[in-house]
Protein backbone atom coordinates (compact mmCIF):
# COMPACT_ATOMS: atom_id res chain seq x y z
CA UNK A 1 0.00 0.00 0.00
CA UNK A 2 1.44 3.32 -1.06
CA UNK A 3 1.65 6.34 1.51
CA UNK A 4 -0.41 9.13 0.51
CA UNK A 5 2.36 11.35 -0.87
CA UNK A 6 3.53 8.88 -2.80
CA UNK A 7 2.93 8.47 -6.67
CA UNK A 8 0.28 5.25 -6.94
CA UNK A 9 1.28 2.07 -8.66
CA UNK A 10 -1.86 1.12 -10.80
CA UNK A 11 -3.40 -2.66 -9.76
CA UNK A 12 -3.24 -5.58 -12.72
CA UNK A 13 -6.95 -5.39 -11.39
CA UNK A 14 -8.19 -1.90 -10.67
CA UNK A 15 -11.70 -1.49 -9.06
CA UNK A 16 -13.99 -0.49 -11.30
CA UNK A 17 -15.66 2.97 -10.33
CA UNK A 18 -19.35 4.92 -10.72
CA UNK A 19 -18.61 8.31 -12.21
CA UNK A 20 -21.84 10.11 -11.19
CA UNK A 21 -22.34 13.84 -13.58
CA UNK A 22 -25.51 16.18 -12.83
CA UNK A 23 -26.56 17.73 -16.40
CA UNK A 24 -28.92 20.54 -17.01
CA UNK A 25 -28.23 22.63 -20.34
CA UNK A 26 -24.98 21.39 -21.09
CA UNK A 27 -25.20 21.20 -24.61
CA UNK A 28 -21.64 22.87 -25.03
CA UNK A 29 -19.71 20.75 -22.50
CA UNK A 30 -20.86 17.58 -22.02
CA UNK A 31 -19.68 15.67 -25.14
CA UNK A 32 -16.00 17.01 -23.99
CA UNK A 33 -16.82 16.36 -20.34
CA UNK A 34 -17.38 12.84 -20.95
CA UNK A 35 -14.72 12.37 -23.28
CA UNK A 36 -12.66 13.34 -20.66
CA UNK A 37 -13.64 11.48 -18.46
CA UNK A 38 -13.22 7.77 -20.67
CA UNK A 39 -10.28 8.95 -21.29
CA UNK A 40 -9.00 8.15 -18.09
CA UNK A 41 -8.31 4.39 -18.79
CA UNK A 42 -9.88 3.13 -15.42
CA UNK A 43 -12.65 0.68 -15.46
CA UNK A 44 -15.78 2.55 -14.50
CA UNK A 45 -19.87 3.12 -15.64
CA UNK A 46 -20.88 6.72 -16.37
CA UNK A 47 -24.39 7.89 -14.27
CA UNK A 48 -25.51 11.32 -16.33
CA UNK A 49 -28.47 12.57 -14.35
CA UNK A 50 -30.08 14.97 -16.80
CA UNK A 51 -32.71 17.53 -15.69
CA UNK A 52 -35.02 19.39 -17.87
CA UNK A 53 -32.61 21.02 -19.97
CA UNK A 54 -33.90 24.04 -22.73
CA UNK A 55 -31.04 22.66 -25.02
CA UNK A 56 -30.16 19.54 -26.91
CA UNK A 57 -28.88 18.23 -23.54
CA UNK A 58 -30.94 15.33 -23.36
CA UNK A 59 -30.46 14.48 -26.98
CA UNK A 60 -26.57 14.44 -26.66
CA UNK A 61 -26.77 12.48 -23.22
CA UNK A 62 -29.06 9.51 -25.06
CA UNK A 63 -26.83 9.86 -28.01
CA UNK A 64 -23.55 9.10 -25.64
CA UNK A 65 -25.28 6.23 -23.98
CA UNK A 66 -26.07 4.73 -27.64
CA UNK A 67 -22.49 4.68 -28.56
CA UNK A 68 -21.11 3.24 -25.26
CA UNK A 69 -22.76 0.98 -23.10
CA UNK A 70 -20.64 2.10 -20.01
CA UNK A 71 -22.89 5.30 -20.25
CA UNK A 72 -26.26 5.37 -18.79
CA UNK A 73 -28.87 8.38 -18.71
CA UNK A 74 -31.44 9.03 -15.81
CA UNK A 75 -34.22 11.15 -15.46
CA UNK A 76 -33.67 14.14 -12.88
CA UNK A 77 -37.06 15.80 -12.60
CA UNK A 78 -36.22 18.51 -9.90
CA UNK A 79 -32.97 19.82 -12.13
CA UNK A 80 -31.40 19.95 -8.46
CA UNK A 81 -28.22 18.91 -8.55
CA UNK A 82 -28.60 17.40 -4.73
CA UNK A 83 -31.63 15.35 -6.89
CA UNK A 84 -29.48 14.60 -9.79
CA UNK A 85 -26.45 13.37 -7.42
CA UNK A 86 -28.74 11.12 -5.44
CA UNK A 87 -30.72 9.80 -8.15
CA UNK A 88 -27.12 8.95 -9.85
CA UNK A 89 -25.69 6.93 -7.25
CA UNK A 90 -28.90 4.95 -6.66
CA UNK A 91 -28.52 3.92 -10.48
CA UNK A 92 -25.01 2.95 -10.09
CA UNK A 93 -23.09 -0.26 -9.13
CA UNK A 94 -19.74 0.24 -7.74
CA UNK A 95 -18.65 0.69 -4.39
CA UNK A 96 -16.25 3.99 -5.14
CA UNK A 97 -18.48 6.95 -6.37
CA UNK A 98 -16.51 9.54 -8.56
CA UNK A 99 -18.68 12.54 -8.55
CA UNK A 100 -18.21 14.95 -11.94
CA UNK A 101 -19.39 18.52 -13.65
CA UNK A 102 -20.45 18.19 -16.91
CA UNK A 103 -18.34 21.55 -17.19
CA UNK A 104 -15.51 20.34 -15.69
CA UNK A 105 -12.28 18.54 -16.85
CA UNK A 106 -10.17 15.68 -14.54
CA UNK A 107 -6.61 15.62 -14.93
CA UNK A 108 -5.19 12.67 -16.37
CA UNK A 109 -4.60 10.00 -13.84
CA UNK A 110 -6.98 11.35 -11.65
CA UNK A 111 -9.33 8.55 -10.93
CA UNK A 112 -6.01 6.21 -10.64
CA UNK A 113 -4.99 8.71 -7.79
CA UNK A 114 -8.29 9.29 -5.99
CA UNK A 115 -8.62 5.27 -5.52
CA UNK A 116 -5.04 4.87 -4.31
CA UNK A 117 -5.92 7.47 -1.86
CA UNK A 118 -8.75 5.94 -0.42
CA UNK A 119 -6.89 3.09 -0.39
CA UNK A 120 -4.11 4.66 1.59
CA UNK A 121 -6.17 7.17 4.31
CA UNK A 122 -9.20 5.29 5.13
CA UNK A 123 -10.72 8.82 4.46
CA UNK A 124 -14.65 8.64 3.18
CA UNK A 125 -14.06 11.02 0.47
CA UNK A 126 -10.60 12.41 -1.63
CA UNK A 127 -10.93 15.30 -3.36
CA UNK A 128 -8.40 18.49 -5.03
CA UNK A 129 -7.85 21.60 -6.18
CA UNK A 130 -9.88 23.23 -8.64
CA UNK A 131 -7.94 24.44 -11.09
CA UNK A 132 -10.18 27.60 -12.36
CA UNK A 133 -8.66 28.37 -16.29
CA UNK A 134 -11.10 31.28 -18.05
CA UNK A 135 -10.56 31.39 -21.89
CA UNK A 136 -11.47 35.71 -22.12
CA UNK A 137 -9.97 37.97 -20.16
CA UNK A 138 -12.67 38.21 -18.29
CA UNK A 139 -13.19 34.75 -17.03
CA UNK A 140 -9.33 34.67 -16.56
CA UNK A 141 -9.49 37.75 -14.26
CA UNK A 142 -12.37 35.51 -12.21
CA UNK A 143 -9.87 32.69 -12.64
CA UNK A 144 -7.38 34.48 -10.52
CA UNK A 145 -9.51 35.43 -7.95
CA UNK A 146 -10.68 31.76 -7.24
CA UNK A 147 -7.54 30.67 -6.93
CA UNK A 148 -6.11 33.86 -4.89
CA UNK A 149 -6.64 34.48 -0.73
CA UNK A 150 -8.12 37.89 -1.74
CA UNK A 151 -10.69 36.05 -3.68
CA UNK A 152 -11.92 33.27 -1.98
CA UNK A 153 -10.69 33.54 1.60
CA UNK A 154 -8.16 30.52 1.04
CA UNK A 155 -10.08 28.05 1.23
CA UNK A 156 -7.58 24.93 0.51
CA UNK A 157 -9.07 23.39 -2.28
CA UNK A 158 -9.01 26.49 -4.46
CA UNK A 159 -5.05 26.97 -3.69
CA UNK A 160 -2.92 24.75 -5.77
CA UNK A 161 -0.36 24.69 -2.96
CA UNK A 162 -2.01 23.47 -0.22
CA UNK A 163 -0.96 20.62 1.69
CA UNK A 164 -2.32 17.18 1.29
CA UNK A 165 -4.23 15.97 4.06
CA UNK A 166 -7.35 15.89 5.81
CA UNK A 167 -9.45 19.15 5.04
CA UNK A 168 -13.03 20.55 5.75
CA UNK A 169 -13.84 20.28 2.24
CA UNK A 170 -12.33 19.00 -1.02
CA UNK A 171 -13.84 19.89 -4.79
CA UNK A 172 -16.11 17.73 -6.19
CA UNK A 173 -14.77 14.29 -4.54
CA UNK A 174 -14.00 10.29 -5.18
CA UNK A 175 -16.21 8.93 -1.87
CA UNK A 176 -16.62 5.67 -0.72
CA UNK A 177 -20.35 3.88 -1.32
CA UNK A 178 -21.08 2.97 2.52
CA UNK A 179 -19.96 6.40 3.76
CA UNK A 180 -22.63 8.02 1.72
CA UNK A 181 -24.98 5.35 2.69
CA UNK A 182 -24.46 5.80 6.57
CA UNK A 183 -24.63 9.71 6.36
CA UNK A 184 -27.39 9.72 3.94
CA UNK A 185 -26.19 11.16 0.80
CA UNK A 186 -26.58 14.63 -0.56
CA UNK A 187 -29.25 16.87 0.87
CA UNK A 188 -32.13 17.37 -1.60
CA UNK A 189 -33.07 21.02 0.47
CA UNK A 190 -29.28 22.34 0.08
CA UNK A 191 -29.44 23.47 -3.89
CA UNK A 192 -26.35 25.09 -3.21
CA UNK A 193 -22.98 24.15 -0.43
CA UNK A 194 -24.60 20.47 -1.03
CA UNK A 195 -20.86 19.37 -1.32
CA UNK A 196 -19.52 21.56 2.09
CA UNK A 197 -22.43 20.20 4.06
CA UNK A 198 -21.89 16.84 3.06
CA UNK A 199 -18.16 16.72 3.38
CA UNK A 200 -18.96 18.28 7.13
CA UNK A 201 -21.96 15.21 8.04
CA UNK A 202 -19.56 13.03 7.16
CA UNK A 203 -16.86 14.53 9.14
CA UNK A 204 -19.07 14.72 11.94
CA UNK A 205 -19.83 10.85 11.56
CA UNK A 206 -16.03 10.54 12.39
CA UNK A 207 -14.98 9.90 8.11
CA UNK A 208 -12.25 11.89 7.33
CA UNK A 209 -11.83 14.24 4.10
CA UNK A 210 -8.56 13.94 2.17
CA UNK A 211 -7.14 16.97 -0.21
CA UNK A 212 -4.74 16.05 -2.43
CA UNK A 213 -3.03 18.63 -4.77
CA UNK A 214 -2.22 15.60 -7.28
CA UNK A 215 -6.24 15.82 -8.05
CA UNK A 216 -6.91 18.67 -10.10
CA UNK A 217 -10.16 19.19 -11.92
CA UNK A 218 -10.73 22.39 -14.27
CA UNK A 219 -13.25 24.50 -13.53
CA UNK A 220 -14.35 27.24 -16.39
CA UNK A 221 -15.52 30.49 -14.56
CA UNK A 222 -18.54 32.63 -15.18
CA UNK A 223 -18.09 34.87 -18.73
CA UNK A 224 -19.89 38.31 -17.92
CA UNK A 225 -19.84 40.43 -14.65
CA UNK A 226 -23.77 39.71 -14.57
CA UNK A 227 -23.26 35.66 -14.00
CA UNK A 228 -20.63 36.01 -12.19
CA UNK A 229 -22.75 38.39 -9.28
CA UNK A 230 -25.52 36.13 -9.88
CA UNK A 231 -23.62 32.86 -9.13
CA UNK A 232 -22.10 34.74 -5.94
CA UNK A 233 -25.22 35.83 -4.39
CA UNK A 234 -27.22 32.87 -4.72
CA UNK A 235 -23.89 31.13 -2.64
CA UNK A 236 -23.91 33.48 -0.26
CA UNK A 237 -27.53 32.89 0.39
CA UNK A 238 -27.09 29.68 0.44
CA UNK A 239 -23.76 29.00 2.72
CA UNK A 240 -26.01 31.74 5.15
CA UNK A 241 -28.26 28.77 5.12
CA UNK A 242 -26.01 26.40 5.73
CA UNK A 243 -25.06 28.47 9.02
CA UNK A 244 -28.05 28.65 10.24
CA UNK A 245 -28.73 25.43 10.24
CA UNK A 246 -24.80 24.60 11.89
CA UNK A 247 -23.67 27.77 13.90
CA UNK A 248 -20.57 25.77 14.77
CA UNK A 249 -19.56 25.91 11.32
CA UNK A 250 -19.45 30.24 11.00
CA UNK A 251 -16.39 31.58 10.65
CA UNK A 252 -14.25 34.57 10.35
CA UNK A 253 -13.77 33.89 6.47
CA UNK A 254 -17.55 33.51 6.04
CA UNK A 255 -18.45 36.60 8.12
CA UNK A 256 -16.17 39.20 6.11
CA UNK A 257 -18.04 39.87 2.92
CA UNK A 258 -21.28 40.54 5.25
CA UNK A 259 -19.31 42.83 7.12
CA UNK A 260 -17.42 44.28 4.74
CA UNK A 261 -20.65 45.46 2.71
CA UNK A 262 -22.37 46.56 6.04
CA UNK A 263 -19.29 48.57 6.86
CA UNK A 264 -19.04 49.73 3.26
CA UNK A 265 -22.91 51.25 2.99
CA UNK A 266 -22.99 52.30 6.90
CA UNK A 267 -19.96 54.71 5.89
CA UNK A 268 -21.06 55.65 2.30
CA UNK A 269 -24.65 55.95 4.50
CA UNK A 270 -22.96 57.89 7.01
CA UNK A 271 -20.92 60.40 4.64
CA UNK A 272 -23.48 61.20 2.42
CA UNK A 273 -25.42 62.41 5.20
CA UNK A 274 -22.61 63.75 6.64
CA UNK A 275 -22.39 66.17 2.98
CA UNK A 276 -26.23 67.13 3.24
CA UNK A 277 -26.11 68.03 6.86
CA UNK A 278 -22.82 69.75 7.25
CA UNK A 279 -21.68 67.26 10.16
CA UNK A 280 -18.27 66.99 8.84
CA UNK A 281 -17.64 64.48 11.20
CA UNK A 282 -19.95 61.80 9.41
CA UNK A 283 -18.00 62.29 5.90
CA UNK A 284 -15.40 59.94 7.58
CA UNK A 285 -17.43 57.39 7.06
CA UNK A 286 -16.11 57.85 3.22
CA UNK A 287 -13.22 55.65 4.50
CA UNK A 288 -14.79 52.44 4.53
CA UNK A 289 -15.80 52.33 1.08
CA UNK A 290 -12.64 54.47 0.16
CA UNK A 291 -10.37 51.93 1.77
CA UNK A 292 -11.83 49.11 0.69
CA UNK A 293 -11.40 49.88 -2.94
CA UNK A 294 -8.30 51.18 -2.61
CA UNK A 295 -7.10 48.25 -0.94
CA UNK A 296 -9.01 45.55 -3.46
CA UNK A 297 -6.72 47.76 -6.36
CA UNK A 298 -3.93 47.82 -4.11
CA UNK A 299 -4.01 43.82 -3.72
CA UNK A 300 -4.61 43.05 -7.33
CA UNK A 301 -1.66 45.27 -8.89
CA UNK A 302 0.41 44.00 -6.09
CA UNK A 303 -0.45 40.14 -6.99
CA UNK A 304 2.69 38.37 -8.05
CA UNK A 305 1.16 36.58 -10.22
CA UNK A 306 2.03 36.36 -14.13
CA UNK A 307 -1.10 37.94 -16.47
CA UNK A 308 -2.38 39.64 -19.11
CA UNK A 309 -2.64 43.58 -18.95
CA UNK A 310 -5.89 43.09 -19.86
CA UNK A 311 -6.67 40.56 -16.98
CA UNK A 312 -4.81 42.33 -14.32
CA UNK A 313 -6.73 45.31 -15.28
CA UNK A 314 -10.31 43.11 -14.40
CA UNK A 315 -8.99 42.21 -11.42
CA UNK A 316 -10.35 44.48 -8.97
CA UNK A 317 -13.81 44.48 -10.67
CA UNK A 318 -14.04 40.90 -10.41
CA UNK A 319 -13.14 40.56 -6.71
CA UNK A 320 -15.34 43.71 -6.10
CA UNK A 321 -18.58 41.78 -7.44
CA UNK A 322 -17.31 38.63 -6.09
CA UNK A 323 -17.03 39.91 -2.35
CA UNK A 324 -20.36 42.20 -2.52
CA UNK A 325 -22.66 39.72 -4.26
CA UNK A 326 -21.58 37.05 -1.52
CA UNK A 327 -21.84 39.24 1.17
CA UNK A 328 -25.33 40.69 0.18
CA UNK A 329 -26.63 37.45 -0.85
CA UNK A 330 -25.29 36.36 3.17
CA UNK A 331 -27.17 39.35 4.41
CA UNK A 332 -30.34 38.95 2.09
CA UNK A 333 -30.41 35.24 3.31
CA UNK A 334 -32.78 32.87 1.88
CA UNK A 335 -36.59 33.52 1.19
CA UNK A 336 -38.53 31.60 4.35
CA UNK A 337 -39.97 29.56 1.69
CA UNK A 338 -37.00 27.95 0.21
CA UNK A 339 -35.64 27.22 3.63
CA UNK A 340 -35.47 23.48 4.70
CA UNK A 341 -34.03 20.98 6.21
CA UNK A 342 -32.87 20.34 10.53
CA UNK A 343 -33.56 22.92 13.16
CA UNK A 344 -30.09 24.85 13.84
CA UNK A 345 -27.96 22.63 16.42
CA UNK A 346 -27.69 23.35 19.45
CA UNK A 347 -24.45 24.61 20.56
Amino acid sequence: MSSPGSTPRRPLDPEPVSVVIPVLNEETHLEESVAGVLAQDHPMEIVLAVGPSTDRTEEIAHELAAADDRITVVANPSGTTPDALNLAIAASRYDIIVRVDAHGALAPGYIDRAVDLLRSTGAANVGGHMAARGRTPLEKAVAVAYTSPVGLGGGSFHLANSPEGPAETVFLGVFRRDALDQVGGYDPTLLRAQDWDLNYRLRKAGWTVWFSPDLQVTYRPRSSVTALARQFFRTGQWRREVMRRNPDTISPRYLAPPVTVLAIAGGSLAGLLGLATGRRALTVGFLAPVGYFGGVTAAAALMRRPMDPGVRARLPLVLTVMHMAWGAGAIVGLPVEQRGGPEPEQV
